[in-house]
């Protein structure tokens, strides 16, 4: 309980305000003390002590405040007195702060008047500069006026003409504000401009013109080339002399843009008659550089026609001649072909018409895309491109803001497109017949012998590659006229599949080979030899599979129309040609298709020696059949000869029926029944007559392993051993 005192105790201490005794109040208070000694002993005495002091000061306290009122009135004065003088000094400084503020809006005044000053100095400034520059600008010296209104285009005065040009397509095009184009000044220069304009316009437009019709005219009129020579005149001495003025041309699409399409329709005008003469003469002369004797006269080379194609299986009193190299048809109904000489020159010349074709046709499309600017397009769409047009500047301005707005660029894809299709045009205008003389060129002789289009395909596709450069004229060309190439070949290649289908079988005694596989060899040949390692290669591989599968589909079909051949030999005489033919083309797409005619022939081979040598001792293999029966029913083989049927005497019986003299006569009666099945061609004879050895070996040592079986001690052996055997077949085959 008492802890729990002195901790409130503390708290109150700690609770209120305390403050500690100065050194003054510390001795007072001791003496204070010390005088009252009986405070402990005696405390109401101490009190009243204590109350007559405290009596007594506040007495001395009240004496003391009632002194000092004087000078609290003093005080009190003077403070008076210091308020007056603080209201005197703040009047004086509002008097200064409102000077200040005079001050203040003047400068601001005189501030704003030195700024509109400098605007103003700034503004004359930049105008002067602009009317400068203006001037500049549309100043076109006396010189070049002259140039303009009195023109020299001879070869003295053309570089004056050209710069008086350049320097009115200058002036008209300057970097003028459009608002100074409302200037009186600058729209009387611009009709000075115009009439300048026009008139260097006309002139030049008028000597350009003169000049094209007569260099037209001079190119009609030099003498042909001779007939038999393949050359294609180049016509670069008319570049030459009109590359001077391509400066001229290019200030003629800038700035009178009629005329210049007037003049480029005059110039294609006039050279197309040039060119449409030199490439008719030039194809003429190829055509005739190519030997024709072997199919008539040039009427025949003009007439002829490959409609014979679509007379495949109609039947008609005289035989019709078929185009030659049809895989499906006899070579006696082949019409007239081409030697391989022959083609061979006109795979040279057709070589030397396109590579003569190319320099020409690039020559010209580089000299018209630099001599006309074809590869630039024009900013505007108007006849004069000139910034001096008042309502066409703020057009433009305008236009060009949106365009900035909105970031929106022509695509360059686009561009080239136009640019491609302008220069296109304009080459097809001047070599309008180039594409019908080429076509009429290639089918001319495709129609002879269609042999050719393979040529042309091949040597047309390098063409094709080779004149890419730059999208040009004649690659276009070449393209379309491979389009129409592509498809003959594709006519040609379904052709012989439509005859390997429709082929007949030969009406001779021997059937030998069919056809389309006695004709595929030189055509494959002679396709290879034109196919390898170029790009068509693809094209022709896919042909091949096609034709070879077409013929390994037909050659069972057609093995079964022979009347007096088997078909197992059709099938094998011609499987065999078609294995051996593969084998030596090494054509990799055709590897297996090689494979599989090796599997076919010898599966003709095998079912041909079963069927016609079959079993020359036909009764000696019943008996052991027998034999074989009995032994598989649980007949031991060493009690077999106890078999009635099959006993010892039984045997000799049968074996007495086959001497040797009996067997070699009918081995050589097969032998010529095999000689008049098998043709010549193939020499497979001795092949088919080997494979019987082997099947007659084969069945003789299985008759003697039953003998041994069955017989073994009682001596029993056929008439003839397989020496015997042996001796036949080669004496056989010697005597024959």
């Amino acid at each position: 309980g008492q802890e729990e005192d002195e901790d409130e105790l503390d708290e109150m201490v700690e609770s209120e305000d305390f403050h500690a005794l100065t050194e003054k109040e510390e001795t007072n208070l001791g003496k204070l003390i010390g005088e009252c000694d009986y405070a402990i002993s005696n405390a109401e005495l101490f009190m009243e002590q204590l109350g007559k002091n405290l009596q007594e000061l506040d007495g001395a306290n009240i004496q003391s405040v009632l002194a000092s009122e004087k000078q609290v009135d003093a005080l009190m004065d003077q403070i008076e007195t210091a308020i007056l003088e603080a209201e005197k000094v703040e009047k004086r400084l509002d008097d200064y702060d409102e000077i200040l503020c005079h001050i203040r809006d003047t400068m601001e005044k005189m501030g704003e008047k030195n700024q509109m000053i400098e605007i103003a100095n700034t503004n004359n400034v930049k105008l002067l500069q602009e009317l400068e520059k203006v001037v500049s600008q549309l100043d076109l010296p006396h010189v070049h006026q002259l140039a303009l209104s009195d023109t020299d285009l001879t070869p003295k005065g053309l570089p004056a003409a050209i710069a008086a040009g350049k320097a009115l397509q200058t002036a008209m095009n300057s970097d003028i504000d459009p608002a100074l184009l409302r200037l009186t000044a600058v729209q009387d220069q611009r009709k000075r401009f115009e009439k300048w304009k026009a008139k260097f316009s006309q002139t030049v437009s008028r000597h350009l013109n003169n000049l094209f019709i007569h260099l037209g005219n001079l190119g009609d009129s030099q003498s042909p080339h001779s007939g038999t020579d393949i050359n294609l005149p180049k016509h670069n001495s008319v570049h030459r002399e009109l590359s001077a003025y391509a400066e001229l041309m290019h200030w003629m699409k800038a700035m009178d843009r009629k005329a210049y399409d007037a003049l480029i329709k005059v110039y294609t005008s006039s050279l197309s008659k040039v060119y449409d003469r030199d490439i008719r003469l030039f194809f003429e002369a190829a055509k005739q550089s190519i030997s024709v004797k072997r199919f008539g006269s040039r009427e025949d080379l003009n007439s002829s026609s490959m409609s014979n194609k679509l007379k495949l299986g109609q039947p008609s009193k005289q035989p019709v001649s078929q185009p030659y190299g049809i895989l499906g048809i006899n070579r006696e109904l082949w019409g007239p072909g081409a030697e391989p000489v022959e083609r061979q020159k006109f795979d040279s010349i057709l070589e030397k018409v396109l590579a003569e074709l190319e320099p020409v046709a690039l020559s010209e499309q580089h000299f018209c895309i630099a001599f006309f600017q074809l590869d630039v397009i024009s900013p505007t769409g108007k006849n004069t491109q000139t910034t001096l047009d008042m309502a066409a500047a703020i057009q433009d301005r305008e236009q060009r803001d949106e365009r900035d707005t909105a970031v929106v660029a022509i695509p360059q894809k686009r561009l080239d497109r136009q640019i491609n299709e302008d220069v296109r045009r304009m080459m097809g205008e001047l070599f309008s017949n180039l594409e019908q003389e080429l076509n009429s060129f290639i089918l001319s002789f495709e129609k002879l012998d269609s042999y050719y289009s393979l040529y042309v395909l091949v040597r047309l596709t390098q063409h094709v590659m080779s004149a890419q450069e730059g999208q040009s004229f004649l690659s276009m060309t070449f393209a379309s006229a491979l389009i129409h190439v592509k498809r003959n070949f594709d006519k040609f290649m379904n052709l012989q599949l439509q005859s390997i289908q429709e082929a007949k079988v030969p009406k001779r005694s021997k059937c030998g080979l069919l056809p389309y596989v006695e004709n595929f060899e030189e055509f494959a040949v002679t396709a290879e030899s034109i196919f390898k390692k170029t790009e068509r290669r693809n094209d022709l591989d896919k042909w091949l599979v096609k034709l070879v599968e077409a013929i390994f589909e037909y050659i069972p079909v057609n093995a079964m129309d022979h009347a007096k051949t088997p078909h197992q030999v059709v099938k094998m005489e011609n499987y065999h040609r078609m294995h051996s033919l593969l084998s030596q083309l090494k054509v990799g797409v055709l590897e297996q298709l090689k494979k599989d005619a090796k599997v076919r022939y010898n599966d003709a081979l095998k079912a041909y020696v079963t069927k016609y040598f079959g079993r020359p001792l036909e009764k000696l293999n019943q008996f052991f059949e027998g034999v074989q029966q009995k032994v598989q029913q649980g007949v031991k083989e060493t009690e077999i000869s106890y078999q009635m049927a099959y006993s010892k005497q039984e045997l000799r019986k049968v074996i007495a029926q086959y001497p040797a003299r009996e067997v070699k006569k009918g081995l050589e009666q097969l032998y010529k029944k095999v000689e008049k099945h098998l043709c010549e061609e193939e020499n497979l004879l001795q092949v088919v007559w080997r494979a019987m050895q082997e099947e007659f070996i084969a069945q003789y040592n299985s008759l003697e392993l039953w003998i041994q079986r069955c017989y073994a001690g009682a001596m029993i052996t056929l008439d003839f051993t397989i020496k015997d055997i042996l001796d036949f077949f080669s004496e056989i085959a010697r005597s024959h």
